[in-house]
């Protein structure tokens, strides 16, 4: 069976979280942090490899807090995102903090990812479906022509917004053979009584299905979006009419392959519920998501022996 590996994105400044490293944060009754059950879940789904995508200034407390653990258990690598790393003729303004985006931090893996790998949100829970799935479309053949064949976890929309506030999600078409025809990164997606709306700038609310599929940045890709990636990434920056602004995103990126045809993407339906801990206000939530996981026997009492 093909190898595969997990790559986790854990380098976003968390901005919103408002203090911490919204990413390390427990949630578990061990101590356990939501990195913590999607590698369980990996694992238990046949992955071989998991790399994590962290800031160099994260590395001590990261490799404290879960990678040492991980190390125990997996195969583990790290790979670096920082704002410096751009291609030749691109210089990082002054006034430039937030990263360049989850496109660049795949990228980021090139040195080190050689086999089909699935993609995730450090921040993100995801449920054991997802895992299952991805990983099985990834250890088969899918033989396409000249098409890049990927695949991403579709979730509900209604299964994956936040009590506390708007939330980025990557809505999605899909066809009648279950390929992803495009995905539009929209903003601003709040929780309201009838379901999903969008808050629009001029703070009124434009409904949206709840029901619609949405990304939860959870690809499976192969390295043959890499080259991808690193000319499109150069195009990107040449493109900008603010360097100190803008993101090179993965879902922009996809929706580009498909409309010009290099790309078959199949969306795998969850219907598990998504929980992360995207605003302060989110972690009591999501804390009493996993006591209920544990109590319904989906995960021990205590995730990892050490």
């Amino acid at each position: 069976m093909k190898k595969t590996t997990l790559v986790v994105m854990a380098a976003g400044i968390g901005s919103r979280f408002g203090g911490g490293i919204k990413q390390l944060e427990p949630v578990g009754p061990s101590g356990e942090i939501i990195i913590d059950y999607s590698i369980h879940d990996a694992i238990e789904a046949g992955f071989d490899k998991v790399v994590f995508i962290i800031r160099k200034d994260l590395e001590k407390d990261f490799r404290e807090v879960i990678g040492n653990r991980m190390e125990k258990r997996i195969e583990t690598a790290y790979v670096f995102q920082e704002l410096e790393d751009l291609p030749d003729g691109f210089t990082k303004p002054a006034e430039r903090r937030k990263p360049w985006g989850t496109g660049q931090a795949i990228l980021c893996c090139q040195d080190v990812v050689r086999e089909p790998f699935a993609v995730i949100n450090a921040d993100d829970y995801y449920g054991k479906e997802a895992f299952v799935k991805v990983h099985d479309y990834l250890v088969q053949d899918h033989a396409s022509g000249d098409r890049m064949e990927f695949c991403m976890a579709g979730f509900l929309l209604g299964n994956t917004l936040s009590e506390n506030g708007g939330v980025t999600r990557g809505i999605c078409s899909v066809d009648q053979d279950h390929h992803l025809t495009r995905v539009n990164e929209t903003k601003n997606i709040v929780k309201t009584e009838e379901g999903a709306a969008i808050r629009q700038e001029d703070g009124t609310l434009r409904p949206v299905d709840a029901s619609c599929p949405v990304s939860m940045n959870m690809w499976g890709l192969t390295p043959e979006i890499f080259p991808v990636l690193e000319s499109g990434f150069a195009q990107f920056l040449s493109k900008l009419p603010d360097m100190t602004q803008g993101e090179y995103l993965i879902p922009t990126i996809i929706d580009e392959l498909i409309q010009e045809e290099k790309a078959n993407v199949t969306v795998l339906a969850s219907g598990d519920r998504w929980f992360g801990v995207t605003y302060k206000e989110d972690k009591p939530a999501v804390i009493r998501s996993f006591r209920e996981l544990i109590e319904a026997g989906v995960y021990p009492e205590k995730l990892f022996e050490s």
